[in-house]
């Protein structure tokens, strides 16, 4: 049975930051893209960022780049999303993903876990 769990969230004041980790069990953790989401209370899942297999490709949102970095351990079956410079508007459940494809770029994904809670104070 695949589980991943997120864990790193908290509450921290705006201009602060956090490192988010999400560990997979139950799957060759080395063939599959890792995936960041996020959900705001009221809002539509939002896709954050993502790293293949390999870690050698990396994909963030737009609006994400500069204050948010995917990285991912192999050997540790670990994925990890540091973000700086919090803001408010960065509220929200930050989920994981484990996703075969197609590309790193794609919202699919095959597995997901049960999110961590960010709250960011003004």
């Amino acid at each position: 049975q695949v589980h991943l769990v997120e864990s790193g969230g908290g509450l921290v004041q705006a201009g602060g930051s956090l490192r988010l980790t999400c560990v997979a069990s139950g799957l060759t953790f080395s063939n599959y893209d890792m995936k960041w989401f996020r959900q705001a209370p009221g809002k539509e899942r939002e896709f954050v960022a993502a790293i293949s297999s390999s870690g050698g490709s990396t994909y963030y949102v737009d609006f994400m780049k500069g204050r948010f970095t995917i990285s991912r351990d192999n050997a540790k079956n670990s994925v990890y999303l540091q973000v700086n410079s919090l803001k408010p508007e960065d509220t929200a459940v930050y989920y994981c993903a484990a996703s075969s494809g197609p590309t790193i770029r794609s919202t699919a994904y095959n597995y997901w876990g049960q999110g961590t809670q960010v709250t960011v104070s003004s």
